[in-house]
């Protein structure tokens, strides 16, 4: 695979890749470890702001009843059982939505290459910016990435 403009690749370090992945890889499973990168990311991104939310309103009653105390990483357990089902739901929504918009139909794809990405998906592309940061312009978006 070739790893010359590949996102994410900075000057003066280049490619941060201590294991070497990514020079046995292939173009393919490169987008694929971009995919999986990108979206593990926001959702640690997501997961710290939910830790820091966590805190700050413990024993607030807007949210199941002011039932949930502690620090955050109990938090979870204190869930009621109702709440899992929408969050189930929430996730599989938003999964099928990323796999229609990214990923080759199963019967379409190639039994040798499972998980294949479209050629005309950009990995974490989801046409999702209600805030429009993402630029126009591709020059501009290359900079940014």
């Amino acid at each position: 695979a070739s790893l010359d403009g590949l996102v994410g690749a900075l000057e003066p370090a280049g490619v941060f890749d201590p294991l070497g992945l990514a020079e046995k890889a292939t173009d393919a499973t490169l987008q694929r470890y971009r995919e999986a990168e990108l979206a593990h990311g926001r959702i640690a991104m997501l997961a710290v702001i939910g830790f820091f939310v966590g805190e700050q309103v413990e024993g607030s009653a807007f949210l199941f009843d002011a039932s949930i105390s502690g620090p955050a990483i109990t938090h979870i357990t204190q869930v009621p059982d109702g709440f899992w089902p929408v969050i189930i739901a929430f996730i599989g929504a938003y999964e099928a939505s990323r796999a229609e918009a990214g990923w080759v139909d199963p019967a379409d794809c190639p039994v040798d290459q499972p998980g294949l990405l479209r050629d005309d998906y950009l990995p974490g592309d989801l046409k999702f910016d209600p805030l429009g940061l993402k630029p126009e312009d591709d020059e501009e978006f290359a900079i940014m990435q």
